[in-house]
């Protein structure tokens, strides 16, 4: 009997700690989720009978709010004015499919909430409104990569460096998602399936390609592997490697040629503004796969992005584990020129080019400016901070010197005015060994002025035909943009197409 009781004893302990772990996880660990879930009747009637609060850009352009509806099953009814030109960051709020991008990242500020008492009859009757949201998003410059990456499948991504702030992001495909707030829900439903139906190169518009999609960063990430040099083996800075056009590869019979068959070497200095593939998988095998992973973890990459952006929306970059490329040396070359295993979205290459800029400090990436109440008083504004610190300053210096000689008589040469001091580097990555139908990922990532840096850049052009270049295909998108953001940081308008940028 009394071993039956102890039984039953640890049973019912066992039992009531169960009860307990799952108290704290729905109190503590999931209390945010459900609070903003559209299956809670509180967000649900919400979406059915109240306003939300409206979300602005940088310049008070609207770009979100609410109007009384026709609906018999809701009051109000979202518009986003802009339709597609910000739809994969703002996202949308619909009584269907629920929340996306900043619309759900912010619910909790942009539905009817209680407000803080600022009177005595406040006090005692809490006043309810929601608040407003203003970004750091420019709507003149988001325009403009509209304009140059109209018709193609691609992305750009503007940050400031001193601040995180996220100037642009575009990408296409998009989406209207004005229609996934339609009146009825079989509209609702109709633009569900437009927005998730892929496109030819097998990218659905709901899928940001600016963060949700990785690539091969191609010789974008040999800004990287240099940093890594200067950092963890500095003694590598000043070896020279051969002058060729293929080398061998260690523990097989293959080789790594240079695009286009040219020959280069020398030093990394001298390397990276011909971006030399040869010199450089040289530079990863003398590195090895430990330093390479360390520094570009220490870039961001195999770490989640922590953008204000709901969370796990982010797709993270990948660069192999020293376990991975174990016994694979070839793999090392590979990895150390942008190839292989390595992937990235641009929002990271954005960071990266952004950390250089900064001297090295990365800061964490952010869309909110400041959140004010319905009187226009101010809640909360937006405190910088820093993600990673990547590199030394004085590698960092290095290599934004280097980047500014790829300018100047490397791959990105004839893009820019030397008066306005760029640095960038260039990216094609092949993306099949197969010799039958291959592509280019095109790639070009830059800040600018180099001596004070205001914002940095990266763009991608994906599946490009195989006699594309970062430098051709990317570089006229870059250039735009370059002097876009130039123009606007001094009160003028944005430039327009690359025909017409001088």
């Amino acid at each position: 009997m009394q071993k039956r009781i102890r039984i039953l004893a640890i049973v019912m302990v066992g039992l009531f700690l169960v009860v307990l772990l799952q108290a704290l996880n729905i109190q503590f660990f999931k209390s945010s989720q459900l609070a903003n879930s559209s299956g809670n009747p509180r967000i649900a009637n919400a979406l059915r009978n109240e306003p939300r609060g409206e979300i602005l850009a940088a310049d008070g352009t609207v770009l979100a709010f609410s109007v009384p509806s026709n609906s018999s099953s809701f009051r109000y009814q979202r518009k986003y004015p802009l339709g597609t030109l910000f739809s994969q960051e703002v996202g949308f709020n619909s009584q269907v499919y629920g929340a996306y991008g900043l619309e759900a990242s912010y619910n909790s500020y942009l539905t009817v909430h209680p407000q803080p008492a600022r009177s005595l009859a406040q006090l005692l009757s809490p006043a309810k409104e929601p608040d407003s949201l203003t970004l750091t998003l420019i709507p003149s410059l988001q325009k403009l990569a509209a304009t140059e990456l109209a018709g193609r499948d691609g992305a750009v991504v503007m940050i400031n460096p001193n601040t995180g702030g996220i100037m642009v992001m575009y990408s296409n495909p998009t989406y209207d998602p004005n229609g996934l707030v339609a009146p009825s829900v079989a509209g609702q439903q109709a633009a569900w399936k437009a927005a998730i139906k892929k496109d030819s190169n097998g990218y659905p518009p709901l899928s940001s390609m600016a963060y949700q999609e990785a690539f091969p960063p191609g010789s974008t990430f040999k800004v990287v592997t240099s940093a890594t040099v200067f950092d963890l083996k500095p003694s590598l800075a000043t070896k020279s490697y051969p002058v060729t056009s293929t080398i061998s590869l260690p523990d097989t019979n293959k080789t790594l040629s240079n695009f286009g068959g040219g020959s280069c070497g020398g030093t990394i200095e001298t390397m990276l503004p011909p971006s030399c593939d040869t010199g450089f998988a040289e530079v990863g095998l003398d590195l090895g796969p430990t330093l390479l992973w360390q520094k570009a973890t220490a870039f961001g990459f195999d770490n989640y992005i922590p953008v204000d952006l709901p969370h796990g929306s982010v797709a993270i970059s990948n660069f192999p584990t020293p376990a991975q490329e174990l016994n694979r040396k070839p793999f090392v070359a590979y990895s150390a020129i942008g190839q292989g295993d390595v992937r990235v979205t641009a929002l990271q290459n954005a960071l990266v080019a952004a950390a250089i800029a900064n001297k090295g400090t990365m800061m964490t990436p952010h869309f909110l400016r400041a959140i004010r109440n319905s009187t226009g008083q101010m809640i909360k504004t937006y405190k910088p901070k820093v993600w990673k610190q990547t590199t030394k300053a004085s590698s960092a210096a290095s290599v934004s010197q280097m980047m500014q000689n790829v300018v100047l008589y490397g791959t990105a040469a004839g893009l820019f005015r030397p008066e306005d001091r760029v640095a960038a580097k260039t990216g094609t990555a092949q993306t099949s060994n197969s010799d039958v139908n291959q592509q280019t990922d095109d790639w070009m990532i830059a800040f600018a002025p180099a001596n004070a840096p205001r914002f940095a850049v990266a763009v991608i052009l994906p599946n490009q035909a195989l006699s594309g270049t970062g430098a051709a295909v990317a570089g006229p998108v870059m250039r735009c943009m370059v002097l876009g953001a130039m123009a606007v940081s001094k009160g003028q308008p944005a430039q327009g197409t690359p025909s017409t940028c001088p």
